[in-house]
């Protein structure tokens, strides 16, 4: 279970896509939030110069990731959020 955020600068990974057990969901700003943070802390540990130029342009890079979400993770995700709203009312 898990999910990935793909670089797609190029614009070719739906054509490499297998939508049969996964969606592209957008980024929300919590994905872009983290997103931003692993690249940084990828930056501070590698000096990727990658990694440098999507901080340095960010506002432009955001916009060629992707999120790939397994529809099974998804829905176990949307059931404990479920469960906590249901507990959160009984409260």
């Amino acid at each position: 279970g898990g999910y990935a955020f793909i670089w797609d600068s190029k614009n070719t990974f739906l054509k490499n896509f297998n939508p049969e057990l996964s969606d592209i969901d957008p980024l929300s700003k919590e994905d872009e939030l983290e997103l931003k943070s692993l690249i940084n802390e990828h930056y501070q540990e590698t000096k990727s110069s990658i990694a440098n130029d999507i901080l340095e342009n960010w506002d432009l890079e955001v916009k060629n990731f992707k999120k790939v979400m397994p529809r099974d993770y998804k829905r176990v995700l949307a059931e404990k959020a479920d469960k906590a709203e249901k507990a959160k009312a009984l409260v």
